[in-house]
């Protein structure tokens, strides 16, 4: 198998020492993947994974470190699922982690109603724009406003995936939490746990992690902020151990 089309590369993911099929002009994870995959629990040897919106596959691969269960991602466009599949290929985890290229408002048939155990889910964070305020590049147009799925349909399909007591994680933007949460117990997830992520120790956080739990019972926990950068630069210890599985 060719590994590499075009101008991508083969990158790290150094913490859990996995390379990634990436390219600068169609795809490349962002920070937001790899806290949610650190925010998620997942199961070690019962249940499945299902990850939506899943890009080049990030997700997927690093959970794949820490469990023993089936991973599936779901992921609607063609360039980036098969970059997905090459990643898995390259890592030899053909036999745990299943790529589908379909699109997520379709999936639960094909992967079964109230059957997974976890889902993870980094949707396009902003409303559709305008056509004239697009992206002129569709790969990241799609990946960054609602153009393919809505919030509203990323979380009423992981509910409808999982079974109950199941738990589904989603990153997001602080603005949009209050319809976040109000759309999670509409789809009967109960939101049990919530972070925000700072860029640096005085600034307002760009990330909100949010777990919620299939038919939980009432109460959320607001764990303690994460902030990403030192005020002197570079990563703070806790994130340098998320990315490198290393502090200073």
């Amino acid at each position: 198998m060719e590994f590499l089309q075009g101008d991508e590369r083969l990158d790290f993911l150094l913490a859990e020492k996995l390379r990634i099929v990436q390219s600068p002009s169609v795809f490349s994870f962002s920070l937001d993947a790899v806290l949610l995959a650190h925010f998620s629990y997942i199961p070690a040897r019962k249940g499945s994974i299902v990850d939506l919106c899943s890009g080049n596959g990030v997700v997927p691969l690093l959970l794949s470190k820490h469990t023993e269960v089936p991973i599936y991602g779901v992921e609607i466009q063609p360039r980036l699922a098969d970059m997905a599949r090459r990643s898995i290929a390259y890592n030899q985890l053909e036999d745990k982690i299943t790529m589908l290229e379909q699109d997520l408002k379709t999936v639960v048939p094909r992967l079964g109603k109230e059957k997974h155990t976890v889902v993870t889910c980094n949707p396009p964070y902003f409303k559709t724009p305008k056509t004239s305020k697009q992206n002129p590049n569709e790969h990241l147009a799609i990946a960054r406003h609602e153009i393919m799925c809505t919030l509203e349909d990323t979380i009423n399909v992981a509910s409808a995936l999982l079974k109950q007591g199941g738990k589904a994680n989603f990153v997001h933007r602080p603005e949009r939490l209050l319809e976040i949460l109000d759309l999670m117990r509409h789809y009967r997830l109960e939101p049990k746990r919530v972070q925000f992520v700072h860029p640096l120790l005085k600034k307002e956080a760009n990330m909100v992690l949010v777990e919620g739990i299939k038919d939980g019972r009432e109460g959320v926990r607001y764990l303690p902020p994460m902030y990403v950068h030192e005020e002197a630069g570079g990563y703070t210890d806790e994130v340098r151990e998320i990315l490198y599985g290393e502090s200073k």
